[in-house]
């Protein structure tokens, strides 16, 4: 079994700086003073099962979380903000509502179907508004998301042991794909998660589409194991929709923006928004990044798209572009364990005010448009320059 987990010593020291705060009140200063500024939070979760053990092999580790550590936070952070709508979100930040209390915004990431199975009555029971953002190529189709697709395929065909590294390194060469080992380890360890997400980081999807063709020649996955990475169908979709669910766009594949040039991305958020609009008959107005990665030629596509909201899956916001780079904090099962692997307030308290960012900055590269993309470096779009409040 795969778990992410940090490392021991790195465990230990997060479990005491969040008891540490706690102990001493200052995390209840900064929570006031968050109170006083009304800072909105908005939380991005992926996957949600009942049994986290029995998925793990099969599911990439870093995005489950069992629907018990789901409400286990949910009802934390219902302690202290009021739930809204992206909708209601969106207002507040053009300054069109405000609210008594701090508000929270729930969103779900790639669609998957265990989101409907297992978040979503948990959702309606409790009456907590949520959005889905969904890739519209693959629902209610048989085919994989890309990071699905490949972690699944780096697990059957490489060792968790180190060994495992060498061989992908001699397996990209042979597709003439070179890339230091830097680039595949994060924070120095190996596993095959963390490689399939350094791969998704730096590779164009032709790169990788290229890397699992080659894969699929040699190596097989189980139907078990495909079954469980399933997308929502549209009956799914518009049960939610109806339900009051917004429905968001991810993306037509699920493409990292950022890899892509501009009439790529272009193509990726405007056919995602027209395929929605037209199914489910309704304005499409949300879009998050995949891989929460942007830059100035991916909020231009995503503008021009006609989408008034986008979000990051970081605390990283563009001034010029605060409506379309609204930062979202990712929380799975392992973001408020402590050392001993217990449910915590304190470390769920700390992962929400940001105060670990200082032990893990962020690693997405939101990097300046490439020379081929513009002749000349674009202007801030003037929709955006002036209006919203940043967070």
């Amino acid at each position: 079994m795969e778990l992410e987990r940090s490392s021991l010593p790195r465990r230990l020291l997060k479990t005491g700086l969040a008891y540490g705060l706690s102990w001493t009140g200052i995390s209840k200063l900064v929570q006031i003073r968050e109170r006083a500024a009304h800072k909105p939070l908005v939380v991005c979760y992926h996957r949600t099962v009942q049994n986290l053990a029995a998925n793990t092999n099969d599911i990439l580790p870093s995005m489950l979380i069992s629907r018990e550590m789901l409400e286990r936070q949910l009802d934390w952070i219902g302690r202290s903000y009021s739930f809204v709508s992206l909708d209601e979100l969106g207002l507040w930040l053009e300054g069109k509502k405000k609210f008594s209390r701090p508000i929270a915004a729930v969103t779900f990431d790639d669609g998957y179907r265990d989101v409907y199975y297992n978040a979503f009555p948990l959702l309606k029971r409790k009456g907590i508004p949520a959005a889905v953002f969904v890739v519209t190529d693959l629902i209610g189709k048989p085919d994989l998301l890309v990071h699905d697709k490949l972690f699944l395929l780096l697990s059957r065909a490489f060792s968790p042991q180190d060994a495992g590294l060498g061989k992908l390194m001699r397996f990209l060469r042979t597709l003439a794909i070179d890339l230091s080992e830097k680039k595949i380890l994060r924070n120095g360890r190996w596993s095959r998660s963390r490689a399939a997400s350094s791969l998704l980081m730096v590779l164009s999807r032709r790169e990788i589409d290229r890397v699992i063709h080659a894969l699929e020649a040699d190596t097989q996955i189980e139907e078990s194991a495909l079954n469980i990475n399933r997308c929502l169908n549209w009956e799914m979709i518009l049960e939610m929709h109806r339900a009051g669910v917004t429905i968001g766009s991810h993306s037509h594949s699920h493409a990292v923006m950022i890899n892509e040039k501009s009439d790529k991305m272009m193509q990726e958020a405007n056919s995602s928004r027209e395929t929605l609009q037209r199914k489910l008959r309704t304005k499409i107005q949300h879009f998050a990044y995949p891989d929460g990665q942007f830059n100035d030629a991916a909020i231009r596509a995503v503008a021009a798209s006609g989408y008034r909201f986008a979000y990051t899956t970081c605390g990283h916001q563009q001034i010029a572009y605060p409506t379309l780079t609204i930062p979202r904090m990712i929380l799975w099962e392992n973001s408020s364990l402590d050392a001993s692997g217990r449910f915590s307030p304190a470390i769920l308290n700390c992962q929400i005010r940001g105060i670990f960012d200082v032990l893990k900055p962020c690693r997405r590269l939101h990097r300046l448009p490439q020379a081929s993309d513009f002749t000349a470096r674009p202007e801030p779009l003037k929709e955006t320059r002036s209006q919203g409040v940043r967070l």
